[in-house]
């Protein structure tokens, strides 16, 4: 895995209000990211689509069931997708179609290239291209969602180290 010869990636993971699933995803990745010892190359955030929680942690069930795998996210803090965020970001990976159409109305035309869904990149998920909310549900969703974002940054980061070398 050698990516040393190449700019700093930029990765922004986005769902509607950063507080569950993008924050998970931002943890999860970035200690993949630091794991494969490539945390000077890649720089990770996330951003929510709407404006509900901004300045707020991630909410406190996402924290705890990411605490117990090993991820810490309690330096994150909601915020909003922001029109600089198209230029600035490499790839910009919505949790869902819903927020994924968002992003591209949103977008300038020259970045549309870079909003995907970011379950392109699950090597287990099958025919599950979404990454559901767990907002209203039980904490089997939040555990749902960690399992799917493991297994879609573990694919995101081997593409990366792939296509990036």
């Amino acid at each position: 895995m050698t990516m040393d010869k190449i700019k700093k990636i930029k990765v922004l993971f986005v769902c509607m209000g950063n507080i569950c699933r993008s924050p998970t995803a931002d943890a999860v990745f970035r200690h993949f990211v630091k794991e494969a010892r490539v945390d000077h190359l890649i720089e990770v955030d996330s951003a929510g689509t709407h404006a509900y929680h901004i300045g707020n942690p991630p909410d406190h069930r996402t924290q705890h069931t990411a605490s117990k795998r090993g991820y810490a996210m309690h330096e994150l803090r909601a915020r909003a997708v922001q029109t600089s965020d198209f230029e600035e970001f490499d790839y910009i990976l919505a949790m869902d179609k819903e927020n994924l159409s968002l992003l591209h109305q949103r977008s300038p035309r020259q970045h549309l290239d870079k909003i995907q869904l970011f379950m392109q990149y699950s090597q287990n998920a099958g025919l599950d291209t979404e990454v559901p909310d767990p907002y209203f549900g039980g904490d089997q969703g939040f555990e749902l969602v960690l399992d799917m974002v493991e297994d879609a940054s573990r694919g995101l980061l081997a593409h990366l180290c792939t296509h990036n070398s």
